[in-house]
């Protein structure tokens, strides 16, 4: 049973998205940023109060650096769909499973982000978690 309702063409975006952002990191990276990419449309606080939908939580403005880049916009392949399925399904995987925010920098992972502890690193990315006084709501979303 899904976690966020997703039709065939959600399931191609999100699959675009986790392709995009992550296909260096494997299919394990691909998961986590599928996994931050749920948790904000789940949680409904922070910066993320009003997603409901996956294309919201794609498009959101500069939330995600990869809707920019023609990569993003070429079809998603089978083991893509596959991943964005099980993210969609609830399958989380530490270190994103309460992650709202990833990045990835030119060095070391600052130890916090936008205000947010550092989790931990998945080879290249950067994962943080949200404070309980910033958004509870992510903690009863699994």
């Amino acid at each position: 049973m899904a976690v966020v309702k997703a039709k065939p063409a959600d399931i191609n975006l999100l699959a675009r998205l986790l392709r995009a952002e992550a296909e260096g990191e494997g299919r394990k990276g691909m998961l986590l940023v599928g996994n931050v990419g749920i948790n904000r449309v789940r949680a409904n606080c922070s910066d993320f109060k009003g997603l409901r939908t996956i294309p919201q939580m794609v498009y959101q403005p500069h939330a995600f650096e990869a809707v920019q880049k023609g990569y993003f916009y070429q079809r998603a392949r089978e083991s893509e769909k596959t991943l964005a399925r099980r993210v969609v399904k609830g399958e989380s995987f530490w270190p994103a499973k309460y992650s709202l925010w990833y990045f990835r920098p030119p060095g070391n992972c600052p130890s916090t982000w936008y205000d947010q502890p550092y989790v931990s690193r998945y080879k290249l990315h950067c994962f943080y978690e949200p404070t309980a006084g910033t958004c509870q709501n992510v903690y009863n979303t699994f």
